[in-house]
């Protein structure tokens, strides 16, 4: 198969575990089940043991000393301040918002692209975007609309901040994909990045009454967990190997569009020229900006 082919299917099967992230881990932090910042934490020390263990099992590669402070500041883009903030943000803040904010990130990692890989911003790139924004923000908000509260727009504040890191984190790992194996990289960007959510969960998660978790919850959590954690962190690692960081940022804009075909296989939804338009933006975007 094609190396780009493989790329591509990975990011779509994120895209599929993002968009359902948003109702998923709303559904946990909306009932207190779980504070923000002791569920960021058992993201993270989840996806740390499992990252640590499977390398050790089939990689066993060291990284050079010389390649640490850039590790670490991948831990504190890509794993702390990205999912402390995004957690934390989507407590306050509605999906929608959450997932219309989102759609900011391409143009943030195009920008920080620019800035540190000096990688051209060109016509074709800018369009594909334009075409991915406008599309993911039609089905995001049709028949819906941006929620504007005091506390909902500290959420979104840190929706945005989010989505900033993370783009900033697509560009700088990028350097270390070139020189290590996925596995690697994220073993050890998950290795540094809990010594910066430490601090901030321990007391959460300590307090946290797990003696009352439902069945659904601990699914809930569980998918949190192992898909939007580690399998994301995984799939995304290989495809920056072979890919641009914009157009891996780009996949985001597919979320919405996975959402809305869930629920129209499950007849929660209705199809509509204007969910048809828009589907075909979002795909136009991906292609101009994922095309050579």
């Amino acid at each position: 198969m094609n190396t780009q082919l493989k790329a591509h299917i990975a990011l779509f099967l994120v895209a599929l575990i993002y968009g359902a992230n948003y109702t998923v881990a709303k559904e946990v932090l909306d009932n207190d089940y779980v504070h923000p910042l002791a569920l960021t934490l058992m993201r993270v020390m989840a996806g740390l043991s499992l990252f640590w263990v499977l390398h050790a099992m089939l990689i066993k590669e060291k990284i050079d000393r010389k390649d640490i402070p850039r590790f670490i500041l991948c831990g504190i883009t890509g794993v702390a301040v990205n999912q402390m903030l995004f957690i934390s943000g989507l407590k306050f803040t509605t999906h929608i918002n959450a997932a219309l904010i989102m759609t900011t990130a391409p143009v943030l990692v195009l920008g920080v692209s620019w800035l540190i890989l000096k990688e051209p911003i060109t016509r074709k790139k800018m369009l594909g975007i334009a075409l991915g924004l406008a599309g993911a923000a039609v089905l995001i908000i049709y028949g819906k609309k941006f929620a504007y509260t005091k506390e909902g727009l500290i959420g979104d504040i840190m929706i945005f901040l989010n989505a900033l890191s993370y783009g900033t984190y697509l560009v700088i790992v990028k350097t270390l994909m070139r020189k290590y194996h996925p596995l690697t990289v994220t073993k050890w960007v998950f290795g540094f990045g809990i010594l910066f959510v430490l601090p901030f969960g321990t007391h959460e998660l300590i307090n946290t009454p797990m003696n009352t978790f439902t069945l659904h919850t601990w699914m809930a959590i569980a998918y949190v967990l192992l898909c939007t954690t580690f399998l994301a962190y995984l799939l995304n690692a290989f495809a920056l190997k072979l890919v641009n960081p914009s157009v891996v940022s780009t996949y985001i804009y597919l979320q919405p569009l996975i959402a809305t075909a869930i629920a129209l296989f499950f007849g929660k939804d209705e199809l509509s020229s204007v969910k048809v338009m828009a589907g075909l933006l979002i795909f136009s975007g991906v292609y101009l900006v994922s095309k050579r």
